[in-house]
């Protein structure tokens, strides 16, 4: 696979992962991919209630567990590191400061259009901006909207299809519509932003995510137009990631049946691995009494089923009687645990004969 070129940075292998909470993606699983010369992600969502023993309030939490994580995630790297920070999140800019202040190598911002992310960005800042998009239409205006307001443009844009796991950008008609596959946005999405790239002379690297599993996929879709692939999914059953043996499990006996779309606290359909807690929700016996966290702008207690951030930290420690698994399309194609090193190889091997098989 040719390097990728993001500002200044190189990714020598074009592969960034997916940032995935409640605690999934942390320095454990980001330095191991970002070691094997990939972007690796520490995911910025819930790490208040992780780090609730620094301090009883969430959001002071939040900020000391985020610079902890990027703190051992260096140690244990000199690759590319970033956080995923989630719009939709009540502590954003205190998360989007935090990890500027820290200068972790690239921001992915998603669920929501983060419009004022480069406002941010101090004269010294190294940190690199890249937006989730799921549309064409959302690319266009951000990259119109930054450069009209911050004369900044994306060092790279990410597209998620409706293939990905956790919440979607689509409405849960669109997620089955091949209209809006993530093999029709690339190309769609590729030519948006070819438009900013040559009236400001400056290159918008567009990486591609949802359902992308093999190195026969990312040959695939990069043959589309995309510059890179993020794969969240596949790293879920490593040795590295951070997830609790009995999360990783959750894949692996999952059957294709098992993969389901479900209805989000957040506003936003999501898809996820089917539990004893998600039957429960379906049957109508869970309601939270209250919102102990306000982690989520959108979320409206007097509409939700069960508090989305309990629930995604009780499936990290394993306990799918009281939470559920965020998982990709391909959730039920994992088999066994096996490393993160041993997940390059594979996928480079089957990138490798996919384009000799051409």
């Amino acid at each position: 696979m040719n390097e990728l070129r993001i500002g200044n940075l190189t990714v020598a292998v074009p592969i960034f992962q997916g940032g995935m909470g409640v605690g999934i993606s942390l320095s454990g699983l980001a330095a191991a991919v970002a070691n094997e010369g990939g972007v690796g992600v520490i995911s910025s969502a819930g790490l208040g209630l992780l780090y609730k023993n620094y301090s009883g309030n969430l959001f002071e939490a939040s900020i000391h567990g985020l610079k902890e994580e990027i703190r051992k995630a260096r140690e244990k790297t000199r690759g590319v590191i970033g956080v995923n920070v989630m719009v939709a999140m009540t502590n954003f800019v205190d998360m989007i400061k935090t990890s500027i202040a820290e200068k972790v190598d690239i921001i992915i911002a998603g669920a929501g259009l983060p419009l004022d992310l480069p406002s941010f960005l101090k004269k010294d800042s190294v940190t690199r901006l890249v937006p989730i998009v799921s549309s064409a239409r959302a690319a266009r205006i951000i990259c119109e909207k930054w450069k009209a307001n911050y004369d900044y443009l994306p060092d790279a844009v990410i597209v998620e299809g409706p293939k990905a796991g956790g919440h979607l950008g689509f409405r849960e008609e669109q997620i089955g519509d091949e209209s809006y596959a993530l093999e029709k946005l690339v190309p769609e999405i590729v030519g948006e932003l070819k438009t900013f790239e040559e009236k400001y002379n400056t290159r918008i690297p567009l990486i591609a995510a949802g359902g992308i599993y093999t190195g026969e996929d990312i040959n695939n879709i990069m043959k589309l137009g995309a510059s890179g692939v993020q794969m969240g999914t596949r790293f879920v059953t490593t040795d590295e990631c951070d997830a609790s043996t009995g999360f990783k499990q959750a894949y692996i006996n999952a059957a294709e049946k098992d993969i389901v779309i479900i209805k989000s606290p957040v506003g936003m359909p999501g898809r996820a691995i089917l539990s004893g807690f998600i039957q429960k929700v379906k049957d109508g016996k869970k309601q939270p009494l209250s919102c102990p966290f306000k982690c989520i702008k959108t979320c409206d207690i007097s509409k939700s089923p069960y508090c989305i951030i309990i629930a995604l930290v009780n499936a990290l420690k394993g306990n799918f009687q009281n939470g559920f698994a965020f998982a990709g399309s391909n959730a039920f194609r994992a088999t066994k645990i096996i490393s993160v090193k041993e997940v390059f190889r594979s996928l480079l091997k089957e990138y490798r004969e996919s384009r000799l098989a051409v």
